[in-house]
């Protein structure tokens, strides 16, 4: 009976130091328009709610958008506790998750962010409402901003070198 072979050692996944409440530089990127963005929110019965989002990030804040009455919504309004998770298709060796608390939630400004971010993401000036969805759910569809305060953030980057900070 042969004896069994060593198996690799396991990749040491770079967990960038530093302050936890803090997205740090080499990964805002991450939250800046990310290609792919998740928001969890917690449903009544405590069970997670994930949904796919655009976001950006300004003063601190990450702000997401969302639509009056939707399920994440709601969910924010009884229960301000989000994650936020954001990596690139493109190289899954990077992620950032991002724990926070929605500090507000306002129709103020909300559809000149909504347009932004369908700008940002389109590579051109676009408005949401008739060139990103139909131009009739601006009758049924009232856009509200979210902005959310980062309290537990893990920025991870498999090229970072030895883990530190878990």
């Amino acid at each position: 009976m042969s004896s069994p072979t060593p198996l690799a050692p396991t990749p040491v996944i770079g967990v960038l130091a530093g302050d936890r409440r803090h997205i740090p530089e080499s990964h805002l990127d991450l939250v800046e328009c990310p290609p792919v963005a998740a928001l969890t929110t917690v449903m009544p019965d405590g069970s997670p709610q994930t949904s796919v989002v655009w976001c950006d990030f300004a003063d601190g804040l990450v702000r997401v958008n969302t639509m009056r009455g939707f399920q994440k919504e709601r969910n924010m309004r009884r229960n301000p506790r989000v994650t936020l998770l954001c990596y690139d298709p493109k190289d899954d060796s990077r992620y950032l998750e991002v724990r926070g608390s929605v500090q507000e939630m306002t129709e103020v400004g909300a559809m000149a962010h909504l347009d932004t971010l369908t700008s940002k993401y389109a590579g051109r000036p676009m408005r949401y409402f008739g060139e990103c969805v139909p131009a009739a759910l601006a009758e049924t569809e009232v856009p509200v901003l979210c902005r959310i305060r980062p309290t537990h953030v893990v920025a991870l980057d498999v090229h970072a070198g030895a883990g530190t900070g878990r």
